[in-house]
Order: C-alpha cells, then sequence, then structure tokens
C-alpha cells in the first residue's frame, strides 16, 4: 500500500541545479501528495519508476546549504547565458525581482577582475548603441506610417499585399544599381561614341513610339540593340562579358533574396504548426498599449485587436463546423472539389487557346494598316492576356467559395489558381514569340518590345481600372446611393488575391525582358512607385474592410513562393531562348554579341586565355564529371537539414506538451487552493457556530 503511494517523479539534475538558491525545506514540496496528483506527473507516470526520484533527491540531499555556500564564497547566480545581461526592461519579472537582479549584478561585478567588469559594461553599452541604430533605421522605412494606418483600418493581410509591393521595389532597385555598374557605366565610359547619333528625336518618331517600344525608343538604352562592343576588348574584360555578368547576377541576387524571404516565412508558419491557437487572454487583457497618446493612435490599436479577434472566431468557427462533418457530407464535398476542378482545367484551356489565336493573328498580320489599327493589333496579346488575367480570377473566387474552405485556404486557393492562369498565359505567349521568328533586323529588340509593351499595358490597366471605374463607382454610390446602379454594384473591397498576382506577374515580365530590355527594372521601379500611392487611394478612399479577415503570414509565404516560381520561369525562358539561338546557329546583328560573337564564343575566348590550372579547374566544374558530387552533396545537405526540421518538430511538440501540463497543473493548484479555502471556511464557521451555543448554554 505504501509503494503505490509513493512519489514516482524524476527530477533530472544539472550543473546550475546545483547552485540552486531553494533551500533544503523547500525540497519536502516534492514529497507531498498534492504534488502527486498533479496531471504533469499523473501524465508522466507510467515512463518513471520508483528508483530513479529516490537517487535524485538523494543526489540533491548531498547539495550543501544555501548559508554554507554563501559562507565558503559560492554565491547563487542562477544560469549564466546571455539572457542574464539583458536589460532590465526586456526581463518578464516584477519590480522587485527586478531589484534583485540588480543587486546580483552588482555583486557578480564586485567578484570578478576589472578586465571582465570593463567587457561587460562595453557589450551592454555596445548593446544600447545598435539598439538606438536600429530604431532610428526603422524609422526612416519607407512607408510605415502609412502601412501602419492601413493594417489599422482593414487588418494584416492588406498590410502584407503592401509590405510585399515594398519588397519588390527594394529588389528593382537593386536590380537598377547592378544595372548602372555592368552595363551602363561601360557603355557609357568605352562604348557612347558609336550610339552617340543614335539618341536623336527623328521626323519619323512619334508618341505612340513611347508605347510600341519603337521608333526613338528602339535606339535608346532601352533595349539590347543600343550597347555595342566598344573600346573594352580585353579577353576577359570586355563589354559582353560584364553585360552577361550582369544579367546573372540580377537573376542569382534575386534568386538568393526570395528563397530567403521564403524560407523565413516558412519556418516561422511551420514553427506555428497546425495546433498553433492565439492567447485571447492576452490579446484582451495584455493587448493594449498604455503608453498610447493620441486618439488616432488608439483607434488604430482598438482595430488591431478587434482584427485579431475576428481572425481568431473565424477559424475557431470553421474547425468546429469541419470537425462535425460526416462520412456523406465529406464524400459529397469531396465529389464537388472534383467537378469543380474540371470545370477550372476546362475554363484554363480556352483561355490558353484564346491566348494562342491573339497572338497568332497579332505577329501575322502587322503591316499594312494605319498607324492606330497597328497599334490595336499590336497590343492585342497583352490586351488579351490582361482580359483573361481580370476575368478569370473573379471565376475562381466564385467556385472556390462553394468549395466550404475556410477563408485563409479560399483565398490561398484563388491564388494558386490565378498564378497557374497568369504564368502560364505569360509562358504560352512568350514561347509563340520565341518560335515564331519573322525577318527582322534585330530578333533581340523585338522580344524586349513586347516585354515592353506588357509591362506598359499592364501598368495602363491598373490606373484605368482604379481611376475610371472604381473611383466613379464610389462617386455614384455616395450620391446616388438609392440608385440601382450603386445597389447593383455593392460595396469594395480590396481584393488581396488579384492584386497579389498583377504584382507577381510585373516582376515576371521583368525578369523575363531585363536581358533584352535592360532598363525595364527602372521603368518598374517606377511604376511601382506609382502603383502603391494608386493602391493607397484605392482602399482608403474606395474600399471598406472585409468582413472575413485570414492570416496574413501564410499568405506572405505563398506570395513569395508565388514570386519564386516566376523567377524560375524567367530563367527557363531565357535559357530556351539562348539554347534555340544556338541550335539554329543564328548570330545577332544588334547589341554586345553581334557578328560572329555570342555568349558561348565569349565565355570560351576568356576560359582559354586562363593559366593552364584555372582552365583545367573551370573545364572541371562545367563537366559531367562535376554533376554527381554536387548532386551527393546536396542530397546530403538536404537530409542534414530535414532531420535537424523532424528532431526540432519533435522538441516543439513536446514543449506543447509541456506548456499544456504546466496549465492544467495550474488550474488543478487553483482548483484544490480554493476547497481548501472552502472547507476553512466551513470549519470556521461549524466552529463559531459551536461557540455560540456553547455560550448560549452557559448563559
Amino acid at each position: 500500500m505504501e509503494e503505490s503511494k509513493a512519489v514516482s517523479f524524476m527530477r533530472l539534475l544539472s550543473d546550475e541545479s546545483t547552485v540552486s538558491t531553494l533551500s533544503s525545506d523547500s525540497c519536502e514540496y516534492y514529497q507531498t501528495e498534492i504534488f502527486d496528483q498533479l496531471p504533469s506527473i499523473q501524465a508522466s507516470r507510467p515512463e518513471q519508476d520508483k528508483h530513479g526520484f529516490l537517487e535524485a533527491y538523494d543526489t540533491y540531499q548531498d547539495v550543501p546549504e544555501t548559508g554554507d555556500r554563501l559562507s565558503s564564497g559560492q554565491l547563487s547566480r542562477g544560469p549564466k547565458d546571455k539572457g542574464s545581461m539583458q536589460p532590465f526592461k526586456h526581463l518578464a519579472m516584477c519590480i522587485q525581482g527586478k531589484r534583485d537582479a540588480r543587486e546580483r549584478r552588482k555583486m557578480e561585478i564586485c567578484n570578478i577582475s576589472f578586465w571582465e567588469s570593463w567587457k561587460q559594461s562595453e557589450s551592454i553599452r555596445r548593446k544600447r548603441v545598435w539598439a538606438h541604430m536600429r530604431d532610428a533605421v526603422s524609422g526612416l522605412v519607407l512607408w510605415k506610417k502609412s502601412l501602419h494606418t492601413i493594417e489599422g483600418k482593414f487588418g494584416v493581410g492588406v498590410k502584407a499585399y503592401f509590405v510585399f509591393l515594398r519588397y519588390l521595389v527594394f529588389l528593382n532597385l537593386i536590380h537598377c544599381a547592378l544595372i548602372g555598374g555592368f552595363i551602363l557605366g561601360p557603355t557609357a565610359f568605352y562604348g557612347w561614341g558609336n550610339n552617340r547619333g543614335l539618341l536623336k528625336f527623328g521626323g519619323n518618331d512619334s508618341v505612340l513610339d513611347f508605347f510600341l517600344g519603337s521608333g526613338f525608343l528602339d535606339r535608346s538604352p532601352v533595349f539590347y540593340g543600343f550597347y555595342t562592343r566598344g573600346s573594352l576588348n580585353l579577353p576577359c574584360l570586355n563589354t559582353p562579358l560584364l553585360y552577361l555578368a550582369g544579367i546573372l547576377t540580377i537573376l542569382f541576387l534575386s534568386l538568393v533574396m526570395v528563397v530567403h524571404r521564403t524560407i523565413v516565412g516558412y519556418k516561422h508558419t511551420w514553427m506555428l504548426g497546425k495546433r498553433y491557437s492565439m492567447n485571447v487572454s492576452y490579446k484582451i487583457f495584455c493587448g493594449w498599449d498604455f503608453t498610447i497618446q493620441d486618439l488616432a493612435a488608439a483607434t488604430l490599436k482598438r482595430s488591431f485587436i478587434r482584427n485579431d479577434l475576428k481572425l481568431f472566431l473565424e477559424e475557431q468557427s470553421f474547425s468546429l463546423r469541419a470537425a462535425q462533418r460526416t462520412l456523406g457530407q465529406k464524400i459529397r464535398l469531396y465529389l464537388l472539389r472534383f467537378i469543380l476542378n474540371l470545370l477550372v482545367l476546362f475554363v484554363l484551356g480556352g483561355a490558353f487557346y484564346l491566348i494562342y489565336f491573339s497572338t497568332k493573328k497579332s505577329l501575322m498580320i502587322s503591316t499594312g494598316h494605319h498607324e492606330l489599327v497597328s497599334l490595336l493589333l499590336q497590343y492585342l496579346p497583352p490586351f488579351t492576356i490582361t482580359i483573361v488575367n481580370l476575368v478569370l480570377p473573379h471565376i475562381f473566387r466564385k467556385i472556390s467559395s462553394f468549395e466550404d474552405y475556410s477563408f485563409t485556404t479560399q483565398v490561398n486557393v484563388t491564388l494558386l489558381r490565378s498564378i497557374f492562369l497568369k504564368l502560364a498565359s505569360l509562358g504560352i505567349y512568350l514561347l509563340f514569340v520565341f518560335t515564331t521568328s519573322p525577318d527582322q533586323k534585330c530578333h533581340e529588340n523585338q522580344f524586349g518590345r513586347e516585354m515592353y509593351k506588357l509591362s506598359i499595358f499592364n501598368f495602363l490597366a491598373t490606373f484605368c481600372n482604379e481611376f475610371l471605374l472604381n473611383y466613379p463607382r464610389k462617386l455614384l454610390q455616395e450620391k446616388y446611393p438609392a440608385s440601382l446602379p450603386a445597389r447593383l454594384s455593392g460595396k469594395q473591397r480590396f481584393l488581396i488575391p488579384f492584386n497579389v498576382l498583377d504584382l507577381v506577374y510585373s516582376q515576371t515580365v521583368s525578369w523575363v525582358g531585363v536581358y533584352y530590355c535592360p532598363l525595364l527594372p527602372l521603368i518598374g521601379t517606377v511604376m511601382l512607385l506609382a502603383t502603391f500611392y494608386i493602391k493607397k487611394f484605392s482602399i482608403m478612399r474606395c474600399c471598406v474592410a472585409e468582413q472575413r479577415m485570414f492570416r496574413g503570414s501564410n499568405s506572405s509565404v505563398l506570395f513569395h513562393f508565388m514570386l519564386l516560381l516566376g523567377l524560375l520561369m524567367a530563367a527557363t525562358m531565357l535559357g530556351f531562348n539562348l539554347y534555340n539561338f544556338k541550335q539554329e546557329n543564328t548570330t545577332s546583328s544588334c547589341g554586345p554579341f553581334r557578328n560572329s560573337d555570342t555568349i558561348f564564343n565569349v565565355t570560351g575566348v576568356c576560359v582559354n586565355s586562363l593559366p593552364g590550372a584555372a582552365q583545367t579547374a573551370v573545364r572541371y566544374l562545367t563537366s559531367e564529371a562535376f554533376a554527381l558530387p554536387l548532386i551527393l552533396a546536396e542530397i546530403i545537405i538536404l537530409t542534414s537539414y530535414v532531420s535537424r526540421g523532424q528532431a526540432n518538430q519533435k522538441a516543439i511538440e513536446r514543449l506543447k506538451d509541456i506548456l499544456v501540463l504546466s496549465s492544467s497543473d495550474k488550474r488543478f493548484l487553483v482548483k484544490q487552493h480554493a476547497t481548501l479555502l472552502k472547507h476553512k471556511n466551513n470549519a470556521n464557521r461549524v466552529h463559531h457556530a459551536t461557540v455560540n451555543e456553547e455560550a448560549l448554554r452557559s448563559s
């Protein structure tokens, strides 16, 4: 009987635990019956034995008393880690605890040498300087106040779109700097004299050239044909190699940055996992910032908390409804989703055929017409692609509403289908342009013009949609709210999937065309800056907040993943076009690789001019023999990361279980405490009643 009541608890000891400030009397807690009744101990009982606890307890009793340690000079400081030197305002403890911690730090400083004390003080001072610098730099972040206002009024999902747009602006600015250093700089110093006469506005040039990319614009630095070899003609340092190095650097740097953002966002989402639950009590009781003194800031903060709670309640409601589905309901739901996905495939097939037909008509019928008719025919493929990309995402959005997904999943499914539509339509158009090679003087300039027209038309479509459609619609609703068109149009909401798709599409076009139109990133930067203010005006003036919220962290990962798909598509298209030129043995008549110069010839000349050992190393790195060890190294690295991820996932699950058990222990202790107080109050009442009865009898 006694063995069954014995405490089967194992307490793991470490170096830090041997210097704990607890006295031996406090260890009696581990032998109490209430400790044995804790939910965490009850859950871990099957995995423990009696001997583990006895040995651990005996080991603990052998530790010297606190007074002995203090008298012998051993000061109990707790674990020594980097967190012990954090500023006191970052420590999660009460005022008295911070005072005690300050006293302990003073005693630690007294017991260390002058050199150690100086290093600690310098470390603290350095951290403060870095903190002030970070605060100063964060205050200079582009559109910080605007994003703060948008988040308060429309939620974190809409803010994620504008943060994504700002990221693309910075990315394109980096591209512009690389183009200026690798392409424009050498051309300005070593090849400007050959092209000086081209930068003149001739009699045949017109304003329409700025929309078509022809005439004066075709002879400008915007397109590939403007750049020549120039006087810089060293074997491994010449204009063609710098041009190629600039383009490859842009693509490689974009790959690194996009992959990094995607991995960081995915790591955050993965760490949260499916069991993530917002701490509602923290949001309600501790979410308010009591340093706010401005009424507008207080309103925004209240909107933040309200949007978070709405998102949490929406997710909990859907999870409860999904858990209550019967087997028949699940079968009917999966069958409905299968039929709707078939419908999506049929719609995509029809859209692709329409894009193919319009591109074929545009390329085959391009001469013998009036200038305005020729302009419309040349813009027929971009117009068709824009109409398809404008209409079909709304159809996908309606279809996803019938599939009974959560709102966040609906947004992500619509994004995936729409990005497949946009990238596939762009790929079909480019593939048709690449394979259909009309007899023109400079093929590269033709490809650059097509990308230029796609970028210009996409921006014009955004401008016209906001100022010629949404804004007049809002004015109509304000002036004539009871009219039939105003009631039929309904309230305008900022549709995040469609706006994100426009950004991904424009950036993909920029990556595809940067080889043939080097100034396309600069044009894209200007368009993105204008797009931000257009969208900000539209959302603040014309839109209302979405009634259903969705989690922006998951969608932010999806934004960057779609951007990664666009980058991979751009690299594939560029490689396909260069490989196609090599197979057909065609040489360019313009640009830095004109006449007999090609990418492969120029790089071959550079490699042949290197020393023998360098040539051998370069040829080995570009041969098939190097592919096998490279693949093996990638497999080993991926295997190690997967193993670490699985181990971290198990550790996270264990920590989550510990948190759950800790909460259960607290609830159990509070319940026991309430029970003891109740018994004590009852005993006091009985005692007082007995005393009163005895007093009455005696009287």
